[in-house]
C-alpha cells in the first residue's frame, strides 16, 4: 500500500454536486422518517409536529449557511475540528472531532443489528450475525475504493428513499382530494384532518418535547462540510448543495408528515405500524410491506456507508493535523484512507457487541453522548463563524472578497448558536432524554482538559 502522510487539507477531489447533495440526504433521511415520524405525530398532533419540524429546518439551514462560508474558504477533508482547531484552540478542535466521529461510529453498530433484523423478515431462518456481517462487508467494500466509488453507492441508495418519499407524497396527496380509494375506514381522510382534534390536541407541551427530537432528525446535512475536501469545485458546489438539500428536506419531512396527519388520525399515526405501511396498505399497494422494508434497508445501508464515510474523514484529519499517530493519515494510491477506514469500522464492530454484552452498561453511556454530540458540532460552527468572519476583516479583508458569505450576518450566526445551545439545555426538562446530559458534559469537560494536558506534556 502506497502511503502519504505529508500534512495536506484534502484528499483527492472526485465528488460531484449530485453526489454531495445526495450524500447529505442520505445521512438526514433514514428510520427516523420512515419508522419513527407517526410516533411523532402522535406525541406532539400535527400542527405541533409541523411547527417543531419547521422551526427545526430553519435552524438546521442557519448553521449550513454559516458551514457553508467556512467551507468555501477553507474547503479542508474533516473540516468541523480543523475549523475549531484554527479559530477557538486545538482542544477545542479536538473535543469536535472525537464528538462527531464517536456519533458516526456509534450508528454504524445500531445499522449493521436493524439491517440484520431486516433480512430476518424475508429469511427468518438465517441468524441476525450473518447479515449483519455481510453488511459490513459491503459498507467496508464502498469505502476502501475510491471516494468516487462511495459516493456513486450512496448516490443510488440515498435515491431510493428520495423516490419513496416522492410517491409517498403524490399518491397520498390524490388520496386527500379522492382520487384514489382509501380502504376500510371509519372516518373521512382529508387536511380536515390536522385540525379536527384541536390545534394541539395533546398540549402544547408536546410540540416543546418534539422539538427536543426534531434537530437530531435533521443531523447529517452537516456532511456537506465533511465532502468539502473531496469535492470538485468546491466554491460553485457546496453552495448549491446547501441551498437545495435544505428545501428538499423540507418538502420531504413537512410533506410527509402533512399526508400522514392527513391520512391516519393522530391517535393512530405510529402505534402500531410504520406510517408508509399503513397508507401504502390502505391504499390497495401490493406488497407494500416488503417494499417499504426493502426502503428501509437501503436507508439503513445508506445511513451506515455515509456513517463509515464521516467517521474515517475525521481520524484522517485528527492524523493529518498531528492530533493522533500519523499512522491514522496514511492513505493507498487511489487516496483512500485505509487505516482510517479500518479503525472506525472497528469502532462500529465493538459498539455492535456493547450493544449485544452491555446494552445497560457501555452502550447506554456511548448513546447519550452521541445523540447530544451533533447539536454540539453544530454550535462549533456557528461561533467558528463568527471567529472567522472577525478574523477576516482585522487582515484588513473586505467581506466581498468571500465567495460565500453568511447572509444577515452575525444575527444568522448568533440564532444557530443560541438556538442549537437551547436545543442541548432544554432536554433537562424531558426526564427520558435528560441521562444524555449527565454522561455528555462530563465526557466533553475530560476531553478538552485531558486534550490540553497532553498537548502542555509534549512541548
Amino acid at each position: 500500500m502506497a502511503s502519504t502522510t505529508e500534512n495536506k487539507r484534502h484528499l483527492e477531489r472526485k465528488m460531484e454536486a449530485r453526489h454531495i447533495q445526495m450524500i447529505s440526504l442520505g445521512g438526514v433521511i433514514g428510520t427516523g422518517l420512515f419508522l419513527s415520524s407517526g410516533y411523532t405525530i402522535h406525541q406532539a398532533g400535527p400542527v405541533g409536529t409541523i411547527l417543531a419540524y419547521g422551526f427545526g429546518a430553519i435552524l438546521v439551514y442557519a448553521v449550513m449557511l454559516c458551514l457553508g462560508e467556512l467551507s468555501v474558504a477553507m474547503p479542508y477533508t474533516g473540516s468541523f475540528h480543523v475549523y475549531a482547531k484554527d479559530l477557538i484552540n486545538p482542544s477545542a478542535g479536538f473535543v469536535v472531532a472525537i464528538l462527531y466521529w464517536l456519533t458516526w461510529t456509534i450508528a454504524l453498530g445500531s445499522e449493521f443489528t436493524a439491517a440484520g433484523i431486516i433480512m430476518q423478515n424475508w429469511f427468518p431462518k438465517i441468524s441476525v450475525w450473518i447479515f449483519s456481517l455481510i453488511f459490513i462487508v459491503l459498507i467496508l467494500l464502498s469505502n476502501i475504493f475510491t471516494v468516487r466509488i462511495f459516493a456513486e453507492s450512496e448516490f443510488w441508495l440515498a435515491a431510493i428513499k428520495v423516490l419513496a418519499i416522492v410517491a409517498f407524497i403524490f399518491l397520498g396527496s390524490l388520496t386527500i382530494i379522492g382520487l384514489i380509494p382509501f380502504k376500510g375506514l371509519d372516518y373521512a381522510p382529508g387536511l380536515n384532518n390536522l385540525v379536527k382534534d384541536g390545534w394541539f390536541p395533546t398540549g402544547f407541551g408536546g410540540v416543546f418535547t418534539t422539538m427536543l427530537t426534531v434537530n437530531f432528525a435533521f443531523s447529517g446535512t452537516e456532511l456537506i462540510g465533511i465532502t468539502a475536501g473531496e469535492a470538485k469545485d468546491p466554491e460553485k458546489t457546496l453552495p448549491k448543495a446547501i441551498h437545495t438539500t435544505l428545501w428538499r428536506l423540507v418538502i420531504f419531512f413537512i410533506g410527509s408528515i402533512t399526508v400522514m396527519a392527513a391520512l391516519i388520525p393522530y391517535k393512530q399515526a405510529g402505534v402500531t405500524q410504520s406510517p408508509f405501511v399503513h397508507v401504502f396498505s390502505m391504499m390497495g399497494l401490493p406488497y407494500a410491506a416488503d417494499i417499504m422494508n426493502f426502503v428501509v434497508l437501503t436507508a439503513i445501508i445508506s445511513a451506515a456507508n455515509s456513517g463509515l464515510y464521516a467517521s474515517t474523514r475525521m481520524l484522517w484529519s485528527l492524523a493529518n493535523e498531528g492530533t493522533i499517530p500519523k499512522v491514522f493519515a496514511k492513505t493507498n494510491h487511489k487516496g483512500t484512507p485505509m487505516v482510517a477506514v479500518g479503525a472506525s469500522m472497528l469502532g462500529g464492530i465493538l459498539s455492535l457487541l456493547s450493544s449485544i454484552y452491555a446494552a445497560d452498561t457501555v452502550y447506554l453511556v456511548l448513546v447519550s453522548i452521541s445523540g447530544l454530540a451533533v447539536v454540539i458540532v453544530w454550535m462549533a460552527i456557528a461561533y467558528c463563524q463568527l471567529l472567522f468572519r472577525q478574523r477576516f476583516l482585522t487582515q484588513g479583508r473586505s467581506v466581498s472578497d468571500l465567495k460565500f458569505k453568511t447572509p444577515l450576518y452575525p444575527f444568522v450566526s448568533w440564532f444557530a448558536f443560541i438556538a442549537s445551545l437551547l436545543s442541548c439545555l432544554l432536554i433537562w426538562f424531558d426526564p427520558s432524554q435528560r441521562v444524555a446530559l449527565y454522561w455528555t458534559i462530563p465526557f466533553v469537560f475530560i476531553a478538552y482538559v485531558g486534550h490540553l494536558v497532553y498537548e502542555k506534556i509534549k512541548k
